[in-house]
């Protein structure tokens, strides 16, 4: 799987096992061993955090575990970073829908609406997707100038 791969499809899934499958993906490509000790701690902690460990989280590489829960936790499931539960799930559900990842959707659609987030919104999302994917579509097919693009849209 390549790291660009890995790396979309870490920011899929909020609080659930494809995120952490997805980050665990792209750390091992990235790190190569973890210690045991680091292992049982982030089954641990997987445990404390989400009353369980899903039972395919033992069947991922138990190097890149430690680091992909580490990820997950200080940017998905943190509050405190830029952007709020709510909005990380709606970003995450767009992606997930262009993918597609039918766990990640589901998943995604899931913690959006416990986050607070309306079926508006919820839509809202998915169609701006999609919007984007049609005019990336249109202005790479086409091969628009991106100098001109710029310029004509008001930047420089």
């Amino acid at each position: 799987m390549s790291v660009i791969r890995a790396f979309h499809i870490v920011h899929t899934c909020l609080r659930s096992a494809s995120l952490i499958a997805a980050a665990g993906m792209l750390t091992a490509t990235l790190a190569s061993t973890a210690k045991a000790d680091d292992y049982d701690a982030a089954l641990k902690d997987i445990q404390a955090t989400m009353g369980g460990v899903p039972s395919f989280v033992k069947q991922f590489p138990k190097s890149g575990l430690p680091g992909a829960w580490a990820e997950v936790k200080a940017i998905e499931l943190s509050d405190k970073t830029a952007l709020p539960p709510k909005v990380k799930s709606l970003i995450s559900l767009a992606v997930a829908a262009q993918i597609p990842c039918s766990y990640c959707i589901w998943s995604d659609t899931e913690n959006a609406k416990r986050a607070g987030a309306t079926d508006e919104e919820i839509q809202e999302a998915v169609a701006m997707a999609a919007l984007t994917r049609h005019w990336s579509t249109v202005f790479n097919g086409m091969q628009v100038d991106f100098d001109t693009f710029k310029k004509e849209m008001g930047g420089q």
